[in-house]
């Protein structure tokens, strides 16, 4: 081969190569777009203490308010959410939240899943058959309520003790008395087919949850094969209690899902 060919040869080579490093490197980029998805009897403001440190950290978060009306009107909300992105999201779910996320982490802008003391469910499965196979400390007493016309609330007597232990008891009552009180049928909504069986995903397990059981919790996260952190004492709460450790667990997904992990 001529000097002048091996140059071209040479030349080629490099370009190839710097292409393939700049693809790898956009494959690698973290994704930019959180969207935060909020559980049973709370709304979206619970998220606060996370979404300033995301927010702090340069990410453009979201904040789901779902109506908790029915599954099909929650995962539309949240599906909203996500269309209104300009590119790749990371889907945060919290307890009921997760359900939601593991519906709607199916959408194509959906990058990964992150749950957190979430349900993260297989299809056929609902929350309540999961409830009895994993009972949490909650579901064995009578401190959950419906009304007249089929929603579902905490007692507020109980519920600092049940849903927030490791919030101070003044921010756990005031949450006790403006609960988002959510339709029974929710918890009896059988999932579709799971975006984390075709999507990275991270948990944060609540190792003193009281609402659900941190057994099934763990259950979840093995079964998803869930890059996986377990807070002690964590009550059902953690998105509040552990902002910190919340938000570098969901700031570790947006670094690594479309890298797949």
């Amino acid at each position: 081969m001529s000097m002048k060919k091996t140059r071209r040869f040479a030349a080629l080579s490099l370009v190839v190569s710097a292409a393939f490093s700049l693809a790898a490197t956009a494959a690698a980029a973290p994704v930019h777009n959180i969207v935060l998805v909020h559980g049973a009897w709370v709304t979206g403001a619970g998220w606060k203490p996370v979404y300033d440190i995301l927010v702090k950290d340069g990410y453009h978060v979201s904040v789901a308010q779902h109506p908790l009306t029915s599954f099909d009107a929650d995962t539309t909300a949240v599906k909203r959410i996500v269309d209104m992105q300009d590119g790749p999201a990371i889907l945060v779910g919290h307890s009921y939240g997760g359900a939601i996320i593991t519906d709607v982490g199916n959408d194509p802008k959906v990058a990964g899943l992150v749950y957190i003391a979430a349900h993260a469910l297989d299809q056929g499965e609902t929350e309540v058959a999961n409830g009895k196979r994993y009972p949490s400390l909650t579901s064995q007493t009578k401190d959950i309520k419906k009304t007249a016309d089929g929603y579902l609330y905490l007692d507020p007597a109980k519920y600092p003790a049940d849903f927030a232990a490791d919030l101070p008891a003044r921010q756990a009552q005031w949450e006790a008395n403006g609960q988002a009180l959510t339709n029974a049928s929710v918890f009896n909504a059988p999932a579709g087919d799971p975006a984390w069986k075709h999507k990275p995903s991270w948990y944060a397990v609540a190792d003193a949850d009281r609402i659900i059981s941190p057994d099934l919790e763990r259950m979840y996260a093995a079964r998803a094969h869930s890059t996986t952190i377990d807070i002690k004492n964590g009550s059902h709460s953690i998105y509040e209690s552990h902002p910190q450790e919340v938000a570098k667990l969901i700031e570790e997904a947006a670094q690594n899902a479309l890298a797949g992990k």
